[in-house]
């Protein structure tokens, strides 16, 4: 049964003991990164994901802190000798954009370098970004300062749904792109101009009839300030829970238990609810 596991749960300034907002899906044939920041190979390292697994990456939007970690990622497994190729989703404003990032490293002079195919999707909302024999991932376009898309999940196996708001003011796109889903995973950044608060994410969440709401990418370090759980509540009266960095979601259990691994490499599940 796939997972979701959160290797970064911060806003755009991150600390010691959260990264940047970014996740990865890991099935038996596909494992899906979402976004890709800091150093990839090692994040992905540290959750026990093997690099070479990834088949594709799905960028939301490009702000830096969604997509700094792309060169490395790309230079770091070629380096390392891939000859997998990789699938790279998201809209045009995004793609065109990284592909001229990689032109100015040279990209194309690199000996040997292995497949990439990139899938530039339409700004419709729950558009087929990808279907494999477990999942189907669908984007809708979000509100935010540039172009950029949220995410559902859907499990073949149970039904269970799992929908991620991506930096986003309030909007009509995320409460239909989440509708009815076992998990909303919403930014809470902040209420102003292209984000959204944690009250607000409860409010989405609420008007979305979603099972349990986790919140991300909200302020870390001594930027933090205030209990965004007690906030969402006053929106949302299901469980809510503050996504952590490695943080897993088990498909299998959704709404029922959750786990965070321990980060030394161990699997073994601390039960925190």
């Amino acid at each position: 049964m796939p997972k979701l596991i959160i290797l970064g749960s911060s806003n755009a300034i991150p600390d010691v003991k959260h990264e940047n907002t970014h996740m990865v899906l890991v099935g038996d044939g596909r494992t899906v990164l979402v976004d890709c920041v800091s150093n990839p190979i090692l994040r992905l390292q540290q959750a026990g994901v093997e690099f070479n697994d990834l088949t594709d990456l799905i960028l939301t939007h490009f702000h830096p802190d969604h997509v700094s970690g792309v060169p490395q990622l790309l230079m770091n497994m070629w380096l390392m000798g891939r000859r997998r190729s990789l699938n790279i989703y998201g809209l045009r404003h995004t793609l065109d954009r990284i592909e001229g990032l990689m032109g100015y490293y040279s990209w194309s002079e690199w000996p040997d370098f292995f497949p990439i195919t990139f899938y530039r999707l339409p700004a419709g909302e729950r558009t087929l970004v990808l279907e494999s024999e477990e999942f189907r991932i669908f984007s809708s376009p979000v509100r935010h300062l540039i172009p950029a898309i949220g995410l559902r999940i859907e499990l073949k196996q149970n039904d269970k749904v799992v929908a991620y708001s991506s930096d986003t003011e309030p909007c009509a796109q995320v409460i239909r792109l989440a509708k009815g889903a076992d998990v909303l995973i919403h930014e809470s950044a902040g209420g102003f101009l292209g984000h959204s608060s944690a009250a607000e994410a409860g409010d989405t969440a609420r008007q979305a009839e979603v099972g349990e709401l986790y919140l991300i990418h909200y302020p870390t370090g001594k930027y933090a300030s205030g209990n965004l759980v007690a906030e969402a509540k006053m929106s949302f009266a299901g469980p809510i829970i503050l996504a952590q960095d490695f943080m897993t979601l088990d498909f299998d259990k959704l709404s029922r238990e959750v786990y965070q691994p321990v980060m030394n490499g161990s699997h073994s599940p601390f039960w925190f609810r």
